[in-house]
C-alpha cells in the first residue's frame, strides 16, 4: 500500500462510523477468507499485519477465533491491542486470555502456539508509544474511552 493509501485508511479507521461498522463487517470478512484461503489470505492484513487468535472463552471453556490486528516485534513476539475500534468495553477475547493465556495463533499461514501476558506498568508504556508510531489512530481510539486499552504480549510456546 502506498503512503497516501495508508493516510486514507488511517483517516477512515479512525472515524466513529467505522468504529459502529467495522466490529460486525471486518472480522466475519476476515474469518471467511482465512478459512476459504486455509489460512493463508486475511483481508485485514492487506492494512495492518494480522493474527486469528484462538484461545479459551473465559465462561464458556469454548474455543474462540478471533482475527485481530497485531503488532509484531522483533525476537518473534506480538503485541496485540484490545482497543475494540475505540468503543466502550473491552473486547472478549481480552477477557479470555486474562483467564487463559495459553492460546495458538494462525500467523502467515502458520499455526503458532503461543503465552499471552498483560502489559502493565513501564513495560505497558513503552509497548503503548511503540503502538502509537505503528498504528496512529489507536490514539484516538484511547481518547474515545474511559478504559485503559489492554495490551498483550505474545510469545512462544
Amino acid at each position: 500500500m502506498t503512503a497516501r493509501g495508508v493516510r486514507i485508511v488511517q483517516k477512515v479507521s479512525s472515524a466513529r462510523a467505522f468504529a459502529k461498522v467495522a466490529p460486525h463487517v471486518v472480522p466475519a470478512l476476515d474469518r471467511a477468507v482465512h478459512r476459504m484461503t486455509r489460512g493463508k489470505v486475511l483481508l485485514s492484513a492487506r492494512m495492518l499485519p494480522g493474527v486469528i487468535l484462538t484461545c479459551t472463552g473465559a465462561r464458556s471453556g469454548l474455543e474462540r477465533r478471533t482475527p485481530l490486528a497485531c503488532m509484531p516485534e522483533r525476537g518473534g513476539s506480538w503485541i496485540l491491542i484490545g482497543s475494540n475500534f475505540g468503543r466502550p468495553g473491552h473486547p472478549a477475547w481480552t477477557a479470555n486470555l486474562l483467564v487463559h493465556p495459553d492460546a495458538g495463533i494462525s500467523w502467515q499461514g502458520e499455526d503458532i502456539p503461543v503465552t499471552a501476558h498483560l502489559l502493565t506498568g513501564e513495560e505497558r508504556e513503552a509497548a503503548w508509544r511503540a503502538v502509537l508510531a505503528f498504528w496512529p489512530p489507536y490514539a484516538t481510539y484511547q481518547a474515545r474511552v474511559e478504559r485503559e486499552i489492554r495490551l498483550f504480549r505474545l510469545v512462544r510456546r
